[in-house]
């Protein structure tokens, strides 16, 4: 079932760039996702509980983001916009609302460039129209040199295990077909590559499973792969902790103690977790010659 909503306002300014993914803005057409990921960090965080019963469109989302984009455009305060940061933005119902094709118009009006991360194949869809963003996008004056264009793809992939996945994203496209598409886009010119996030503790963070996904990101053309940890929020029933830990229970139940003894009481691992992880990625990114970021 599929919600609208009236907003004020849908185009956020982040307080400073992303580091990963270098994005000063935001847009979400969506509240939700129907890839209904059990481990998404909106479930029980601040954005709200990803349930595809839930989904809210934002029934008024282009002209208020024209309007923001055009007053942005005047001020020349360009910076590239994430175009679905808290929802999948070809998820399932885009095919037939064709929301974020609109999105993508606005933003090419405007020629504001785009990061786009995805699940899903749908995105095959604008292909003519992220390469004329790519062309005629303005970049803020310190990527100019080093990006060089206004488009970054990516695909989301956690695992390279379909049957992990499927229990896991019952709604996005396999981990295959992600692959698959990531090779799709490079020949259609685009920068694109992988973000392996989130990397699952003692499932695919493992020295082996790690370089599985790597070295698939290689053998499908990717530019970069960036490798990122779980979060894990709320205690709710539909929250990202309580929905994983079920599946931990019916999947690997002798993972459960592990995962009490690195997560505790939080939502996040230790930050020495997160530093083995990030080394363990360089060392493998380095070795298949990809790079762990989106620009040098």
């Amino acid at each position: 079932m599929l919600s609208q909503k009236s907003v004020k306002s849908v185009l956020n300014k982040h307080k400073k760039r992303d580091s990963w993914f270098l994005d000063e803005y935001s847009v979400n057409p969506f509240e939700g996702c129907s890839c209904n990921c059990l481990y998404c960090y909106i479930r029980g965080s601040k954005y709200g509980e990803n349930m595809n019963e839930r989904l809210t469109l934002k029934s008024n989302i282009l002209p208020v983001l024209e309007k923001q984009l055009q007053l942005r455009a005047k001020k020349n305060q360009y910076g590239i916009v994430a175009v679905g940061s808290a929802t999948d933005a070809y998820m399932h119902h885009e095919e037939k609302l064709e929301i974020t094709k609109a999105i993508l118009e606005l933003l090419l009006k405007y020629r504001f460039p785009v990061f786009i991360s995805t699940k899903q194949t749908l995105i095959t869809r604008d292909i003519a129209l992220l390469k004329e963003i790519d062309k005629v996008a303005i970049l803020p004056v310190d990527l100019k040199l080093s990006l060089k264009r206004g488009v970054i793809l990516s695909v989301s992939l956690s695992t390279t295990n379909e049957k992990i996945s499927n229990i896991l994203e019952p709604g996005a496209a396999p981990p295959l077909q992600r692959l698959q598409l990531i090779r799709q886009l490079k020949t259609e010119g685009f920068l694109a590559g992988v973000n392996a996030i989130p990397i699952l503790p003692f499932i695919s963070d493992t020295e082996e499973e790690l370089e599985k996904i790597i070295a698939a990101a290689k053998q499908h053309d990717a530019d970069y792969i960036l490798a990122g940890g779980l979060t894990l929020f709320g205690d709710g029933m539909a929250d990202s902790k309580t929905l994983y830990y079920k599946f931990l229970q019916r999947y690997k139940p002798e993972l459960v103690e592990k995962y009490d003894l690195l997560f505790g009481d939080k939502f996040y691992a230790p930050w020495k977790y997160h530093d083995e992880l990030k080394s363990k990625a360089d060392l493998l990114c380095r070795k298949y010659n990809i790079r762990n970021r989106i620009i040098e």
